[in-house]
């Protein structure tokens, strides 16, 4: 199992685990089959920073879970490549379509990408999260520079697929959003571990701007 990584899932926490001010629909919703997600915030060693969720959609709770309590962990990427989105039972829906429509141009590009948020939570846990109108939300792992000139052709990939979709560029100091960074400005919005931080390049942490 790797370290775990932002918007990887993860099993084994338990709601007796959660601290004495979480919400009680925090404490319902956790159960034995139920995922957390690994959220991008500072954790002291041997913790790792996660997020529950609720039945709805303003429902999220931050808290913590220990390292050594990880039962099971699922990856973005993983859920991509189990292939399960193919057998939905909603194949109409937006997302759905999207998803089958990229799928095959993102697996040619020889790119790790994964299905995040309510529909990559709904893919791995198999508990219903996502619905009609749900966004496809998705993560390509990017170490090395990709161009603004290749994130503007991504973009061309996406804007041809139904629906709305949200792809994350991940780099190695944080996750910067596809469409921003293939747009003009000077500067892109980083998500750090340490917070949102301005910069010129993301893959150049030097260059952040104060």
């Amino acid at each position: 199992m790797h370290t775990p990584r932002p918007h990887d899932l993860l099993w084994g926490l338990r709601p007796e685990q959660l601290p004495q001010e979480a919400p009680a629909w925090a404490r319902a919703a956790l159960g034995a089959h139920v995922p957390v997600v690994v959220r991008r915030a500072p954790a002291e060693p041997g913790w790792v920073a996660v997020g529950v969720r609720g039945a709805a959609r303003e429902q999220r709770h931050a808290s913590w879970m220990r390292v050594s309590e990880i039962s099971r962990l699922v990856s973005p990427q993983a859920v991509a490549r189990a292939g399960r989105w193919r057998s939905h039972a909603q194949p109409h829906w937006p997302a759905l379509r999207a998803l089958g429509q990229l799928a095959p141009h993102l697996d040619a590009l020889g790119v790790a990408w994964g299905v995040t948020g309510s529909l990559g939570f709904e893919l791995a846990s198999g508990i219903t999260a996502a619905h009609p109108d749900s966004d496809l939300d998705l993560s390509l792992r990017a170490p090395d520079l990709l161009s603004r000139a290749e994130a503007r052709t991504l973009c061309v990939l996406l804007d041809a697929a139904p629906g709305r979709i949200d792809l994350q560029l991940e780099t190695p100091y944080g996750a910067v959003a596809l469409r921003e960074w293939a747009g003009q400005t000077p500067r892109v919005l980083l998500k750090t571990q340490n917070g949102p931080l301005l910069v010129s390049d993301p893959w150049q942490l030097q260059q952040v701007a104060a």
